[in-house]
């Protein structure tokens, strides 16, 4: 089979990504009779977490997505993918905030530990091509946080390295690479997703 086509998405909090980003899969899965598969980093911490969630599975109820809930060990999703999935993974920057803080519990979080975010850095990115290996279409959600001001605090600005470095080797790979704003899209990187 041939590899299956990489499109990433970022843009600020509430810039619409996540409804163009279903929008698009559901027009092209629709053209293709494919499954719709939603990858779900996000957890029921807080009550607007909670409510943000529900409000993600109602919009997306209509058109009968598979949802999968894996804040980390993104690898694990791979058996449930299937030829001819269109496969949305929705965020970026929370797996890695999961991924950053796996084992605070027990106080060997990720952040501190030498070579472990490199570690899953090399997963991810063998998780995308295995998925991809399957899947016509993988579109990858991630919030740009980037344009902030500079943090001041070293866990802070660990992850906002480590999010640019995935951010570019992501756009690298991809097929199409959009930023949006105000629910506008901005092709950075336009190849045919089709």
């Amino acid at each position: 089979m041939v590899r299956g086509k990489l499109t990433f998405i970022s843009g600020g909090v509430r810039s619409g990504k996540s409804a163009f980003a279903e929008r698009q899969l559901v027009e092209i899965a629709e053209d293709c009779g494919g499954r719709l598969v939603y990858i779900a980093s996000g957890t029921r911490v807080d009550a607007e977490m909670k409510k943000r969630i529900e409000t993600h599975r109602r919009d997306r109820a209509e058109n009968n997505w598979l949802t999968i809930e894996k804040p980390v060990n993104l690898e694990e999703v791979v058996p449930f993918i299937r030829e001819n999935d269109f496969v949305l993974w929705d965020c970026l920057t929370t797996w890695l905030a999961n991924e950053l803080y796996t084992g605070w519990e027990t106080g060997t979080a990720c952040i501190a530990l030498p070579n472990c975010m490199e570690r899953k850095e090399t997963h991810l990115y063998n998780t995308i091509e295995a998925i991809l290996a399957k899947a016509p279409q993988l579109v990858i959600v991630s919030n740009e946080v980037l344009d902030d001001l500079p943090p001041q605090d070293a866990e802070t600005k660990t992850y906002r390295r480590w999010l640019g470095m995935i951010h570019q080797k992501l756009v690298a790979r991809a097929n199409t690479a959009i930023e949006m704003e105000y629910g506008m899209p901005m092709f950075w990187k336009k190849g045919d997703d089709r």
